[in-house]
């Protein structure tokens, strides 16, 4: 016989919803049953009113109070039939029919019956304790006798023009009837009961409903498993994610995107005021309005980094939930793209050297193997007067930084290949060693290659670029001055000084297209600078025809001193001296 599995747990909103229900009908049927219980305690109130009000009238009748007077001074008490026969047992029956009531008894000063609704209880003693309407009070009951339940009251019967009691009348109104005046008074409180537990319980299947579409149908364990999970992954990431919900608000804003932008948390805030570059806020425009969910990726610069922006649209089972936008950081990748064609420059001109060195040695061998020696002498000695091959930057030697000379070196290469000169000016002097290696091949790359494309398209016959830097020693880290001028046409008529500094903008073209990986040079090569406490600007705006604009970089905190030449300059002090 196979056994059944363990019934899976119900739901988190079934719970709620049969709680809620639950609720909802212990709270009605106490409301019912408390004022039931009240109506019930208020018309057995009233007909112990109208009893004692119908007692007290019979006792007070005159010709009552004169015939129990007239039986009482009897010895013994008269037969039943006489007492069937008499007016105290006709006056009696003729109130209790009149008001409908159950009963109307009259007795004397012991307590024996002169009249009672059944002929057949005349003359007996009543069943019911008499002993305090005797005494002379007025009490209302409510106790069961040979009629059956009933809610009464017990008058005394005085002597006439005397306080002599000489009988009690007792009246009563049968609680069946009182039964049958509540039921009739508690059918509205049934309906409203009735009414009440369909409102609560349409409220219960409303309150589910909502509570299903706010928490997307997921229950309590998986709510807080997702907020762990989003809490680890959201951290854990090395991506900027900015959630922005469907109410335009910032939902999410993790500690990467704080980081990419330089931004605290904003949580919360509104996304149309958010202090975000507004390209973001437009991929977020862009991916609402288009047929798609998800919008085109753009690249930014953003705290001296080159961003790599997207947006998603957050669906779920067709419910907009708003945007996901993703930030990537590209400036390391830049950096080492820059790096890495730097390298591949200086390896193309290592093959450049290595092919003529070859070529040199096949002459000499030719010398050689013909017995031309003193030709081969010759030879040797004009390569031992020009050198060996260089890069085709003029003055180098004025860098005495290994990495600058490298650096500038395999860029001249580079822009000999595409028909620029590029040299170094007379004011170029360099002592120090360049401790900020990335941040100063960034911000000197970017002006090079500007300069370069500058001249390229330029309509100067004799294209080059000229480039003069200068260290400024400096107690906590000297300070770099970069000035790169070109032979292009300068900045185009119109453009102002600070709009080739915006993001998209490349001075060889104008404005490009954003995303297309362009025009973020200068723009990048400011921030960094800035960051360092220095600037990058445009000197001179140039000219058609040339010379073209002139750009000047300040990089504080960049180089160090030289040793070697603090350590000659120690030297030299001590033999002066």
């Amino acid at each position: 016989m196979q056994r059944s599995g363990p019934r899976p747990p119900l739901r988190f909103s079934t719970q709620t919803l049969l709680l809620q229900l639950a609720v909802v009908l212990l709270v009605v049927l106490l409301s019912a049953s408390v004022h039931a219980w009240l109506t019930y305690d208020r018309v057995g109130s009233d007909a112990e009113n109208q009893a004692l009000t119908l007692a007290r009238t019979v006792a007070s009748d005159p010709a009552v109070r004169a015939e129990v007077l007239a039986v009482s001074e009897q010895p013994g008490t008269p037969p039943p039939a006489e007492l069937v026969a008499g007016p105290l047992q006709s006056s009696a029956e003729a109130a209790r029919t009149r008001t409908g009531a159950l009963f109307v008894v009259i007795t004397d000063e012991t307590g024996i019956r002169l009249a009672h609704p059944d002929p057949q209880r005349l003359g007996e003693k009543v069943s019911t304790d008499p002993s305090e309407a005797l005494s002379g009070q007025e009490i209302t009951t409510r106790n069961t006798g040979t009629l059956g339940p009933s809610a009464g009251a017990k008058v005394p019967v005085y002597a006439p023009g005397t306080a002599t009691v000489v009988g009690e009348v007792s009246v009563g109104y049968s609680m069946e009837t009182v039964a049958q005046s509540v039921a009739r008074d508690i059918g509205p409180v049934a309906l409203t009961a009735a009414g009440a537990l369909l409102a609560g319980i349409l409220g219960s299947f409303l309150l589910r409903r909502r509570l299903q579409r706010l928490t997307l149908g997921l229950e309590p364990e998986e709510i807080s498993t997702l907020v762990h999970d989003q809490v680890a992954v959201l951290q854990g990431v090395d991506d900027g994610v900015i959630g922005v919900s469907a109410d335009g608000r910032v939902s999410v804003f993790n500690a990467a995107a704080q980081r990419l932008l330089g931004l605290p948390d904003l949580s919360g805030t509104r996304w149309a005021d958010a202090p975000v570059p507004e390209q973001l806020k437009s991929l977020t425009r862009a991916a609402s309005t288009t047929a798609g969910s998800t919008a085109d990726a753009l690249e930014l610069v953003a705290g001296g980094r080159v961003l790599v922006a997207n947006a998603r649209k957050a669906l779920h089972r067709r419910e907009d939930l708003g945007w996901v936008i993703m930030l990537r950081d590209r400036t390391e990748l830049q950096q080492l793209t820059r790096q890495l064609d730097a390298v591949g420059t200086m390896s193309t001109a290592l093959r450049a050297q290595r092919h003529e060195f070859a070529n040199q040695l096949h002459t000499l061998a030719g010398f050689l193997g013909i017995g031309q020696h003193q030709e081969a002498r010759d030879y040797l000695a004009g390569l031992a007067a020009t050198g060996p091959l260089k890069f085709p930057v003029d003055q180098a030697e004025l860098l005495q930084d290994p990495y600058l000379q490298a650096f500038v070196g395999a860029k001249g290469v580079e822009a000999d290949e595409r028909g620029v000169a590029l040299r170094i000016g007379p004011e170029t002097l360099v002592r120090g060693q360049v401790t900020e290696a990335q941040d100063v091949t960034t911000v000197l790359g970017n002006l090079i290659d500007n300069a370069v494309n500058a001249a390229v398209a330029g309509s100067a016959a004799d294209r080059w670029v000229e480039l003069e830097v200068l260290d400024e020693p400096g107690d906590d880290g000297g300070t770099l001055h970069v000035v790169v001028a070109d032979s292009g046409d300068g900045l185009a008529e119109g453009t102002d000084a600070e709009g080739v500094f915006a993001e998209g903008f490349t001075t060889a073209s104008g404005p490009v297209r954003a995303g297309g990986g362009q025009g973020f040079g200068l723009a990048l090569a400011r921030q960094l600078a800035r960051r360092r406490g220095g600037d990058v600007k445009v000197l001179e705006r140039g000219a058609k025809g040339g010379p073209g604009a002139v750009f000047m970089a300040t990089l504080p905190h960049t180089t160090a001193g030289n040793p070697a030449a603090t350590i000659q300059g120690a030297a030299g002090k001590d033999e002066n001296g």
